[in-house]
């Protein structure tokens, strides 16, 4: 038996495979963006590694994630064992829907206000959001994309009217309130078999696009470029060791009452110490630099988790 990795970008899949394959695992590939398949006969054996993303549509493949929820129903239906399922795939391509799990295990996120259709963008942020400042994102994105702060509404207008409008995927925007955090950070807490690994606060100072992967530091031009007081260069992402000892059992809570068992969750606080969860990544990357630095894998801890599974199997 294997452990088959679901996913649309080769890219991102590098480092798993290297963790992988040092810890001499048998694993296969499956990019699922297109093909055939016979949902009369049974799916194979092994374990199932759902990390399907809801940005594959900016590397045109457009239809994988709805592909990916047919072939985990198949998966589902034949009795396999997934790790991160059919409930994990929805709540990664739905930031509403995200927003709705959360709030009910007891998990506080910003104020979001849903528009089906752009031209009702701005009237919705002078009622909702007295003019600005407001957050605009897809309800479908991933890596931060398309998420942008205006000021007021009219910047909003000016936006939506420029060529550098990107409609969502889905068609459905939100907007959502500006939380204004003591220093331009959040923070990501990875959890990998449902339990706590480490969490990472994110320099935020150059804007959203907050992929931690090797590919997005090229790509998002994320670099140590912000100074610290003394002058000495800031890194993008730090390792910290702990988060909120109640925030954090919340999340373990949730993670299990939605069948995710890997995740990274984004969350900040604002001035007064409250904490905001606005983003729950299923497809989950980690930043080699700051791993080099705080000296952990999380690619090898998910390896040997996988491992695991696939071992409870035989």
């Amino acid at each position: 038996m294997h452990i088959h990795v679901i996913h649309e970008n080769p890219a991102w899949l590098e480092p798993l495979a290297k963790a992988l394959d040092i810890e001499a695992l048998p694993w296969r590939d499956w990019f699922l963006d297109r093909g055939v398949f016979d949902l009369s006969r049974p799916p194979p054996e092994g374990v199932f590694y759902n990390r399907m993303s809801a940005s594959s549509h900016t590397r045109d493949h457009r239809y994988s994630a709805e592909l990916t929820a047919s072939v985990l129903a198949w998966l589902a239906g034949h009795g396999r064992r997934v790790v991160n399922g059919p409930r994990a795939l929805d709540l990664e391509i739905s930031k509403t829907r995200q927003y709705a799990a959360l709030e009910a295990a007891g998990i506080r996120t910003p104020k979001t206000v849903l528009v089906a259709g752009k031209e009702h963008l701005v009237a919705a942020a002078r009622r909702h959001f007295d003019g600005g400042p407001v957050i605009l994102k897809p309800n479908r994105g991933g890596k931060g994309l398309g998420v942008r702060l205006f000021q007021t509404a009219d910047a909003l207008a000016g936006y939506l009217g420029s060529a550098d409008y990107e409609p969502p995927v889905d068609g459905l925007h939100l907007l959502q309130e500006y939380v204004r955090a003591p220093q331009p950070l959040i923070t990501r807490a990875e959890f990998i078999g449902g339990r706590f690994l480490y969490a990472v606060e994110v320099d935020t100072s150059d804007g959203f696009e907050l992929c931690p992967a090797d590919i997005c530091v090229v790509e998002d031009a994320f670099c140590p470029a912000s100074a610290e007081g003394d002058g000495v260069p800031r890194a993008k992402f730090t390792i910290i060791d702990d988060i909120d000892a109640g925030l954090k059992q919340r999340y373990g809570a949730f993670l299990a009452a939605n069948g995710i068992e890997v995740a990274g969750i984004e969350f900040i606080a604002d001035a007064n110490g409250v904490f905001y969860t606005y983003d729950v990544n299923t497809n989950t990357n980690y930043n080699p630099d700051a791993e080099a630095r705080a000296g952990r894998s999380a690619m090898t801890a998910l390896a040997r988790f996988l491992g695991g599974e696939l071992a409870a199997q035989r």
